[in-house]
């Protein structure tokens, strides 16, 4: 699965995944690479908020899952795909609505059929969530 480059806006030039209906709804959730690596974005909207007025759990975990995979977007330029096999995650401070959230991070190993990846998601320049997992890759099914 290839992705789409955003046309418009504040994430004019970035690429998402349009052909993932849950990424879709939860972010939309962007990614790019710059000079010091893969660099993931999404802007903390009113519907990313829980009760508390924070953003929600779920939604940082979505993130952070996203950002698994691309930080690890390299490993894949076989024609694999993943799955998420293990992810952990510690919550450090609260998001607010209207703050950019950014990560980054890194592969710590690519085996042939596991990677381990960890990363940090940061609201504005406070990090408020730090992530690690693994990732099973495959070869797909023929159709």
């Amino acid at each position: 699965m290839q992705p789409s480059i955003e046309q418009e806006g504040e994430f004019k030039g970035w690429q998402y995944w349009p052909e993932e209906p849950f990424e879709s709804r939860a972010g939309p959730f962007y990614r790019k690479v710059d000079d010091k690596g893969v660099i993931g974005a999404f802007r903390a909207e009113r519907r990313h908020m829980n009760a508390g007025g924070s953003v929600h759990g779920g939604c940082l975990m979505s993130f952070a899952d996203f950002m698994l995979f691309s930080i690890a977007w390299d490993s894949f330029t076989d024609g694999s795909m993943g799955v998420t096999l293990t992810m952990n995650s510690e919550f450090l401070a609260a998001a607010r609505e209207g703050e950019l959230l950014t990560s980054r991070g890194e592969v710590l190993r690519a085996g042939r059929s596991v990677l381990f990846v960890r990363g940090m998601i940061y609201a504005e320049e406070r990090s408020c969530f730090s992530f690690s997992g693994t990732i099973k890759k495959f070869s797909p099914r023929p159709a």
